[in-house]
Order: structure tokens, then sequence, then C-alpha cells
């Protein structure tokens, strides 16, 4: 049995694995009594990455299957600084995971990034740390200030987040029309965009305790990781397209 090796985002961890990103995805999410069950996002590496600062062969060695034949579920590698340590050349795919163990798969790319459509913005940041943002920045720009070219001193060596749908709070944060965002707390998320929208400040904090988990549903565009080099966009398909072509993890994200 081959080895492949895991990036999870959820709790951040490098993970040697004899599952397929199919069967880890199932295991991952509901099939562990050493983890709460819930949603899991991970990526995909190349299985030639070393770095010398993490014992990867050895992960690799101890990845043998059980007595019985089964395959061995899980060896971690590292659960610290797992991101930033892992060159975005040796990310494959994206799988994002629900509740229940449906597993998609996203490609990235790092040439078609979403251009900013204007209006304001509300980013889940998943790995290192995971704050609710709320900003004037698009996708790029975002990243630019944070991790590319910062401007502060709270900077990061490499981050994934996601941009979520703001729905009529986007131009109108005062009095849009909420619709279906199932954000907790909402009248401080309106106060937080509408300072965006008054100050002469490009980003804003919601929660800095917030889940790193966020309802699927509510993705705008898909998910983003980068570090100082360069960022990756991992593209979530159309509506359309979740429906006719992988119902049953649209299904599952829905509910």
């Amino acid at each position: 049995m081959s080895v492949h090796l895991y990036l999870s985002m959820i709790p951040e961890a490098l993970i040697a694995s004899m599952l397929t990103p199919e069967e880890f995805g199932v295991y991952y999410a509901v099939g562990s009594e050493k983890k709460s069950h819930g949603q899991a996002i991970f990526f995909e590496i190349d299985p030639t990455f070393r770095h010398p600062e993490l014992p990867v062969d050895e992960g690799i060695h101890r990845c043998v299957p059980h007595e019985d034949g089964r395959p061995k579920n899980s060896i971690y590698i590292t659960v610290y600084r797992a991101l930033e340590r892992v060159p975005l050349e040796a990310i494959w795919q994206l799988y994002l995971v629900t509740q229940d163990g449906r597993v998609l798969g996203l490609d990235g790319t790092n040439v078609n990034i979403p251009e900013d459509t204007g209006g304001l913005h509300l980013y889940q940041e998943v790995a290192p740390v995971h704050p609710l943002i709320v900003s004037t920045l698009g996708a790029q720009a975002f990243y630019d200030l944070i991790v590319k070219n910062p401007t502060s001193l709270l900077t990061l060596p490499a981050v994934c987040f996601a941009e979520l749908r703001l729905g009529e709070l986007a131009h109108n944060p005062e009095f849009g029309s909420v619709g279906d965002l199932p954000y907790p707390n909402i009248d401080h998320l309106r106060q937080c965009l509408t300072e965006l929208s008054t100050k002469k400040v490009h980003t804003k904090m919601v929660d800095r305790l917030s889940p790193a988990a966020f309802p699927y549903r509510m993705l705008k565009s898909g998910v983003f990781v980068g570090n100082t080099e360069k960022l990756l966009f991992f593209s979530l398909p159309s509506q359309e397209e979740l429906r006719a072509q992988h119902y049953r993890w649209w299904r599952s994200a829905n509910m």
C-alpha cells in the first residue's frame, strides 16, 4: 500500500496515511474516536516532500498496515507550524469534507485569482490562526497585507483563508437584508462593516476566537493558501455544477 501525505488545516497538522484522499476524508471527519466529528479541510501534498526540521521519513516508515492487513489511518508528523513549512509547489489538491464525510476535491491555480468587484469582504482565516475578519480589500490585496507585504507588526509566514458571502451587507452594511446569512451576532458584524466604510482602515477583526470551520454553503468563491512567495486559489464549482456533478456533497454542505 502506498503512503500519502496530507496537510490538515483543521487542526493544522502534517499527516502520513495509507488511505486515499476520499477514504482519509471520511476517516478524518467521522471515523476517529480521538477527534470530535465535524468538517475537515486538508491538502494532499507531494509524497516526495521533505523538510530538514520535520521527521517525514520516520513518519512514512511508521505508516505500515495493521497486523490484520488493514491500512494505517494516520501517523502525525507534526502539529506545529506545518503550513509554513510546506512549499506551495508541493500542494496537489484541496479537499473539503462535510461533517458526514462527503469529500470534494478542488484544483489550485495561481493565475486566476478572483478580482475585487467592490464592496466589503468577510474572511475566515483557517490556519495557522483563525479569526473572522472584515475588510475593504479583495483576496489578493488581503493576502498581500497580512503575508506578502505587511504594514503592521502582526504578520503571518503563511495563511489559509476563505472568503464568505455577505449578501446585501457587502454594499449596505447598516440596512441591507440579512437574508440567509447564518453568522452569529449579526448586529456586531453590521457594526464592524459599517465602521470599515467610514474609517481609514482596511481590516477589522470581528471575532478573534472564531472557529476555523465555516458553512461551505457560505463560500463566495473558494479557498486561498499563500506564503511569502505566492498565493494559490482553489475555486469552488458553481451551484449548478455542484448539484449536477457533486450532488451528495452539495446536499450535505447545505444541511
